[in-house]
């Protein structure tokens, strides 16, 4: 490929174009319920360049610090044609990595793309009647749902498939996934990602409060905590959340930060059990579940898999009980975690480590200062 250059030198229009798309980058990335840590990608076509997130990087940072990559259009789309990876033959700005999702981005006719793991989306995409349940919300708008197909080529072709006699597309529920909407400019792609969050909002259950008694157990153990949201503790205290869980993965991110099964266990394993099944050098998970009880956070948990537990919680308070649910077949999880998955989450653990997001160094210098072990203790 021709990458290795680096693109032609911005008009003055052009620049404003991209600097746009930083605007409207920190805006989504900011924004909990539609984009958590580092997932979620923005996308501009501009003079045959695609200008993309970059793998790994915050959306919410994009004002900060270089999160974008330009990419040669023309030679994406020999990779998508000739179905070869496009990441490791694109030239990489400054170490970066374009999005998994680039070829997804190429294959849109839009200008503009915008892709989010929104959470009212995710609710209802995980859903077997989930068509059935958006089509009326999305009336009047050019949509379609796209059956869950892995990232990447894929899911690239899927959507190719789909739009193309419906070029007037300009949202994309993806199954088990998340949202995609697309405009001619930044503003038209944001208010129409508006509108669609607007008419697919589902309002939360409310949960029952935790058992602080039965997790003080665990707060003993030095490495666990108290989490610093409450939502969290849904995860173990609402017996639909609980259920939702223990049927499988419902989204790849789920599977890559959290792993393939939910660390939900009784009280009683607390007393006879806790140190033998979770405080293991090798095993320790990032959180632990007591049902009934609610959540304990392991202190070096990364805040990437904080923010897609939270996500995680949010999309469970959102999922009726009598929902019937299209989980991720186990070859589907197997092909997410194979295929660089864990890799990608190393990039985005790294990449805390040496740029920690300013609400981590925040919430680590409180921790320090506080401790919550009794934080629900009234």
């Amino acid at each position: 490929m021709k990458n290795e250059a680096q693109p032609r030198r911005l008009s003055t229009r052009h620049e404003r174009e991209v600097a746009s798309l930083r605007e409207l980058s920190t805006r989504v990335g900011s924004d909990p319920l539609l984009v958590q840590a580092s997932n979620g990608n923005t996308s501009i076509k501009l003079d045959g360049i695609l200008w993309i997130k970059a793998s790994g990087k915050w959306l919410a940072h994009a004002m900060q610090e270089e999160v974008l990559v330009p990419l040669e259009l023309a030679e994406v789309k020999e990779s998508i044609q000739n179905d070869t990876e496009i990441a490791p033959r694109c030239a990489l700005k400054d170490g970066l990595r374009p999005s998994i999702e680039t070829a997804m981005h190429a294959v849109i006719r839009h200008r503009v793309v915008i892709h989010v793991h929104s959470i009212n989306t995710i609710a209802w995409a995980i859903r077997v009647d989930g068509p059935d349940q958006v089509k009326e919300r999305l009336a009047g708008l050019h949509w379609r749902w796209i059956p869950y197909a892995a990232s990447g080529i894929p899911l690239a072709r899927e959507i190719g498939k789909a739009v193309a006699s419906a070029q007037e597309t300009d949202v994309l529920i993806l199954g088990n996934h998340g949202l995609v909407v697309c405009g001619d400019d930044c503003c038209t792609a944001e208010r129409l990602l508006r509108e669609v969050e607007r008419r697919l909002a589902i309002t939360p259950r409310r949960f029952p409060k935790p058992d602080a008694t039965v997790l003080a157990l665990i707060a003993r153990f030095s490495r666990w905590q108290f989490p610093d949201v409450d939502l969290l503790h849904a995860l173990g205290t609402d017996a639909v959340s609980r259920k939702v869980l223990k049927g499988g993965v419902l989204y790849p991110c789920q599977a890559i930060f959290l792993g393939r099964t939910m660390p939900l266990f009784p009280p009683a394993v607390l007393v006879s059990k806790f140190t033998e099944c979770l405080n293991g050098k090798d095993r320790t998970p990032a959180f632990v579940s007591v049902e009934r009880s609610g959540v304990m956070l392991n202190e070096k948990m990364a805040s990437a898999e904080r923010a897609t537990l939270i996500g995680l919680a949010q999309v469970t308070q959102r999922t009726e009980e009598s929902a019937r649910l299209r989980y991720l077949k186990e070859a589907e999880v197997t092909d997410v975690l194979s295929k660089g998955a864990h890799g990608y989450k190393e990039v985005v653990v790294m990449e805390e480590k040496e740029n920690p997001p300013a609400e981590v160094k925040k919430l680590d210098g409180e921790r320090k200062m506080v401790d919550n072990r009794n934080a629900y203790v009234s």
